[in-house]
């Protein structure tokens, strides 16, 4: 079990339009977060702006951006991420691609995504895929540790065999993640999710959840009760 804060086991996900937007949910929530996820959508509006104002607030910062280009591009892509106090960043790709953005790390940790949370077996056969999403999962995850990744990206209904079953330092994120009791109401676009509880008892070490927090009519109680789960599945 790593020795992680509880106010850094919530990734929260500012999924919104514009720093402003994200330093106003961020002041909401930062007595209790330490951790925070800048996404495609804030990143293009904002840049390293809210980046450099989190890591100057004191916070984490996960840069999920999921490079995926030609080895060299990604290279160059994550060694911009260098010396600006980013926790960790998200990758995909192929072998070639792995070994040239673990080249250019530096001092962040580096997490290939697996397969995304949106994604379904119905969308993985749609692909021409054969395998199970539980199987695909593990390939990469076992690649992606041997090519020098520090962790992955994967959903909760993968993470067990994961920790059973590859090195205990790989580091396992989860997005999809959803409070044991709904306290948001909104068409939800993930597919395989898991309550908190049951991440954390499964392996999961730090959990990314972005609307049922930030489009909750009180997002403490939501944090409140996600870090109550979290406590009940590192007491299982």
């Amino acid at each position: 079990m790593k020795d992680i804060p509880l106010n850094q086991r919530i990734i929260l996900a500012l999924d919104v339009e514009s720093a402003d937007q994200a330093k106003e949910l961020v002041k909401k929530t930062e007595s209790h977060i330490n951790f925070y996820k800048v996404g495609l959508q804030l990143f293009m509006s904002s840049w390293f702006e809210i980046v450099d104002w989190l890591r100057d607030r004191g916070h984490k910062v996960m840069v999920d951006l999921k490079f995926f280009d030609i080895p060299e591009t990604v290279k160059l892509a994550v060694a911009q991420l260098n010396n600006r106090g980013v926790t960790f960043a998200t990758i995909h790709g192929n072998d070639p691609i792995i070994r040239a953005a673990v080249e250019a790390k530096g001092d962040l940790a580096l997490l290939a995504v697996t397969v995304l949370t949106s994604f379904g077996q119905e969308d993985m056969e749609a692909m021409g895929m054969t395998k199970s999403i539980e199987d695909l999962v593990y390939f990469r995850a076992k690649r992606a540790l041997e090519l020098g990744c520090d962790g992955v990206v994967s959903s909760g209904m993968e993470a067990k065999r994961l920790r059973d079953k590859l090195d205990s330092k790989l580091l396992i994120v989860t997005p999809g993640i959803r409070p044991g009791i709904n306290l948001y109401n909104e068409q939800d676009d993930q597919q395989r999710i898991v309550t908190a509880r049951q991440a954390i008892i499964d392996g999961v070490d730090y959990l990314v959840v972005g609307r049922p927090i930030s489009k909750a009519a009180d997002p403490i109680e939501v944090i409140s009760t996600l870090q109550e789960e979290i406590k009940q599945g590192l007491s299982t």
